[in-house]
């Protein structure tokens, strides 16, 4: 057994929030921490156009927050959305589709830089942690208590190691090694569908064409298109698309394809975006991959978190908040056991693989949901009957998307109610045209057999961000 810190420095491959966020609660552990980042500090350097990645902060990565006391600051640069605006194919107007029934159910968009940025500021502001930027872990030598690290140049450098913490995203080249030394596994799954981001500029004079307070979303069956407000008045869209075949970005590589594509399916939007094509051109296109890992930690030498333990697809919004949860609930388990470092990396993947696979499927689930789900007659009088019995019970019924982002129980739980709640909705709408022809005593009976939903978790303040 050892403590951390012991047996050597303490350090962290990779600045992103879940590093930062994992460097923050080391140090306030007190821990010196020395983290080793490939890319310059996106304080001082701008973002490549397409890779702004704007992302959806939901009550999970909130709790974090809230706890490490940077939320105030994080309040100033996010924008509250209170429900999915979709825009249908043809010309009706675009229909609101709330996310909750209470005031405080609203997720809020925000920029991975700037909260990036924070938790960077807020590392650092402890006196206790370093980071080293253009400083690549390539690879890890347990034996020795070596990391090879490669800064500018591609100069390679051993650095010596105690414990160190790999938060060094999907592509973890800590991973591997952890992987390798304790017969692990991590299987990628690749979605045979990418994405490609695009800005909506602000309108004349600085505001909003869209409404800010929304997550804007036009479902077309096989592919979507999502945008989400920045504080500037800009908006961060996303085109989520099959990479080949009709309708794929394989087929939209050249300007009149581009520009055919969006004048049939996203009509409204040309108008927005003058350079819309020039964007789409010249804007890289990204993949999309569940990474699935058994095997976090090494003794008490290494522990994964963040996406190098467990990385998912982006359509439930949870990838940050799953990476951030984690790093809190690893901080927990340093603080059980603080003189059995191992036994606390063992623990740690105990509770949160079974998790991390939960949510890895509902985003999976989520995308068919969002891109043609959301247009379905059957799914709009499920929802709709969904939030009527939160409103009417809202100590036992919540639907599975109120689960993931708006409460703390964990995944897996939420993932086996949602299962049972679907099996209530189905058998209550069978048959319905509308919400009007719902036996309301039936349900109540049903949900009253639904155990009571957990307590939220302290820290999970309804006033934590302006809504």
């Amino acid at each position: 057994m050892s403590s951390l810190g012991e047996r050597g420095p303490v350090v962290v491959a990779g600045a992103g929030p879940a590093g930062a966020l994992t460097a923050l609660y080391l140090a306030r552990q007190g821990c010196d921490v020395t983290v080793y980042e490939a890319r310059p500090d996106i304080r001082r350097v701008a973002i490549p156009a397409g890779r702004s990645i704007n992302l959806a902060l939901a009550t999970r990565g909130i709790v974090p927050l809230v706890d490490v006391g940077v939320i105030e600051r994080v309040d100033a640069i996010t924008i509250p959305m209170r429900g999915r605006m979709v825009h249908a194919t043809g010309s009706t107007a675009p229909v609101l589709q709330p996310y909750g029934t209470r005031a405080d159910e609203v997720i809020h968009s925000v920029s991975r830089r700037d909260l990036n940025a924070i938790l960077l500021d807020a590392a650092e502001a402890t006196g206790r942690v370093r980071i080293e930027f253009e400083s690549s872990v390539r690879s890890v030598d347990f034996d020795t208590g070596t990391l090879s690290v490669a800064g500018a140049g591609d100069i390679v450098r051993t650095r010596p190691f105690g414990t160190v913490f790999g938060a060094d995203g999907a592509g973890s080249n800590l991973r591997r090694a952890v992987v390798a030394a304790n017969g692990g596994v991590a299987d990628i799954d690749w979605l045979d569908h990418g994405y490609k981001e695009l800005v909506i500029p602000p309108a004349d004079g600085g505001g909003f064409r869209l409404d800010p307070h929304a997550l804007h979303i036009w479902p077309r069956g096989e592919f979507m298109l999502i945008a989400l407000a920045n504080p500037a008045g800009d908006f961060t869209a996303t085109l989520f698309a099959p990479n080949e075949g009709a309708g794929s970005f394989a087929a939209l590589s050249g300007p009149g394809a581009v520009s055919a594509f969006f004048e049939r399916e996203f009509g409204d939007l040309v108008s927005m975006v003058p350079d819309l094509v020039e964007q789409f051109l010249e804007n890289p296109s990204g993949r999309l991959a569940t990474m699935r890992c058994r095997g976090w930690s090494v003794n008490d030498r290494a522990v994964l978190v963040g996406d190098a333990a467990h990385a998912i697809v982006p359509f439930h919004g949870q990838g940050m908040n799953l990476a951030m949860e984690s790093a809190r609930a690893l901080d927990r388990h340093l603080r059980a056991r603080p003189d059995d470092v191992a036994a606390a990396f063992a623990a740690f993947e105990a509770e949160r693989k079974p998790n991390a696979d939960a949510i890895a499927d509902m985003a999976l689930d989520n995308y068919v949901e969002m891109r043609s789900g959301v247009v379905d007659p059957g799914y709009v009088i499920r929802r709709e009957l969904a939030l009527e019995l939160q409103r009417r019970h809202p100590d036992r019924l919540s639907p599975r998307y109120n689960m993931v982002m708006f409460l703390t129980m964990p995944y897996a739980e939420a993932a086996a109610r949602a299962t049972r709640q679907g099996e209530i909705l189905d058998e209550l709408t069978a048959g319905r045209a509308s919400l009007a022809d719902v036996d309301m005593d039936a349900a109540a009976e049903l949900v009253a057999g639904l155990d009571p939903l957990p307590e939220p978790d302290p820290l999970a303040r309804p006033d934590a961000l302006s809504v």
